[in-house]
């Protein structure tokens, strides 16, 4: 008798919240346990095609840690369509005025490119201090 193949359907999947605190946490370190929450890896239901993850949301987003030089040494770059305009940022201004983009930036380059990854990068919130507006989900905290 031959095993068939398990593939996960949409309809079928049931989504749970989880809340990480990102305080004193590497940001690289913190964005692959996140990717792996957000892709579904963790769980035993994978399926490389769909949409199997769960949502995560990340409080504390301006605590978090970059090891080394990576604050003065680490750029973030952007074009703003025009020529000649490529904008950088170092990490450590980001990580002043826009923490929770420092988040955001490490796990979408450890998410898969076209459209289910963006389908999988929707289900990130971060925010900046420890209040959040997704009480009503009853989200898990979850430690990484």
């Amino acid at each position: 008798m031959t095993q068939k193949t398990y593939f996960a359907k949409k309809d079928g999947l049931e989504k749970k919240w989880y809340v990480v605190d990102a305080t004193e946490k590497p940001v690289g370190r913190l964005a692959v346990e996140i990717a792996r929450i957000l892709s579904g890896k963790s769980k035993p239901t994978y399926t490389p095609h769909e949409d199997t993850g769960d949502y995560v949301v990340v409080i504390n987003a301006e605590k978090v840690l970059l090891t080394g030089n990576k604050l003065n040494d680490k750029f973030y770059y952007r074009h703003t369509g025009y020529m000649g305009n490529l904008k950088k940022i170092s990490a450590k201004d980001l990580l002043k005025t826009h923490p929770e983009r420092l988040i955001k930036f490490a796990v979408h380059g450890m998410l898969p490119k076209g459209v289910l990854g963006r389908n999988m990068f929707r289900k990130l919130k971060v925010y900046r201090g420890a209040k959040h507006p997704h009480e009503a989900q009853k989200p898990q905290l979850l430690e990484l």
